[in-house]
């Protein structure tokens, strides 16, 4: 299988370009494309405010193409990408500047996320409105399950896609080949959001074409390196391989670099690759 991961936090000391070589030196088949500069938000005012990313100006294609340029020349591919979040904040526009991108660096899918709180039938409009712009550029749209906080309580509550049911339901309901399941394993796994990972993948089946692979304690959303903390890798890699799993393992451990720095960044970021291969070896061994 091919093992990919985010460029966003690798990106933080070196810049994309640079990531793109490290993660392409350290053994990734892939990359995912993060887009979070595109549309930055101030989270207090649930707006999105201006930045000076390449992405968020006039010249992203322009940039997506260097991107691509780079992974090319260090033989190296773009699986999928992040859309800027929250949607219904960023808005139809960003989005599909987002898809765009994936395109032009030659990712084939873009993980959009559902709004947390809406429903199945409310979600549907919204990719529903997406799916001709994306289909125009060769781009399948993943939806994500979601998780909610209950204030001041040490567990999550309902949001869209936490379920199987759920999840299922915002994928049938559009019934479109363009619209897929990127399952993320730690959303998956905190107390009280659902089905737990490895009864989602079961769930999905054929719908699962993506994922966010990261560990964390099931309490909080802690997005680290695989095997550190408390998820079962093991019932996820049996549940992969009976569904017979064909997408990429891609990995969204996006804090474990933060106490990296510039100069040791790549030993991280081989880190990262050692821990999809076991994953890769869990799952050919189940």
């Amino acid at each position: 299988m091919k093992i990919s991961t985010e460029i966003c936090s690798t990106a933080k000391h070196v810049g994309e370009e640079k990531a793109i070589e490290l993660l392409a030196r350290a053994g990734f088949d892939c990359w995912d494309f993060s887009m979070f500069e595109m549309a930055r938000i101030d989270w207090s005012a649930m707006k999105i405010i201006e930045g000076n990313h390449p992405l968020s100006g006039k010249d992203y294609a322009k940039f997506a193409k260097k991107l691509r340029h780079v992974a090319d020349e260090c033989g190296i591919e773009c699986n999928q990408s992040h859309a800027p979040f929250p949607s219904r904040i960023v808005g139809t526009d960003y989005i599909k500047r987002a898809i765009e991108c994936t395109a032009i660096a030659g990712g084939k899918i873009c993980i959009v996320h559902p709004d947390n709180n809406s429903s199945a039938e409310e979600n549907a409009e919204m990719y529903n409105s997406l799916l001709p712009f994306a289909k125009e550029h060769g781009v399948k749209i993943a939806t994500e399950n979601m998780w909610n906080w209950e204030k001041d309580a040490p567990t999550s509550c309902f949001a869209a896609c936490a379920t199987s049911k759920s999840f299922c339901e915002h994928i049938d309901i559009v019934n479109d080949p363009y619209l897929v399941a990127c399952l993320d394993l730690g959303h998956a796994e905190m107390r009280g959001s659902g089905d737990g990972a490895a009864n989602m993948i079961r769930a999905l089946g054929s719908r699962l074409q993506a994922l966010h692979i990261h560990d964390n304690d099931q309490l909080g959303d802690s997005h680290q390196i695989p095997f550190s903390m408390k998820i079962d890798f093991e019932a996820i890699a049996k549940s992969l391989k009976e569904i017979n799993y064909q997408g990429e393992l891609t990995l969204e451990a996006d804090r474990y670099l933060g106490g990296y720095t510039k100069e040791n960044v790549f030993d991280g970021v081989c880190e990262l690759a050692k821990s999809a291969r076991r994953l890769e070896k869990l799952i050919k061994e189940a």
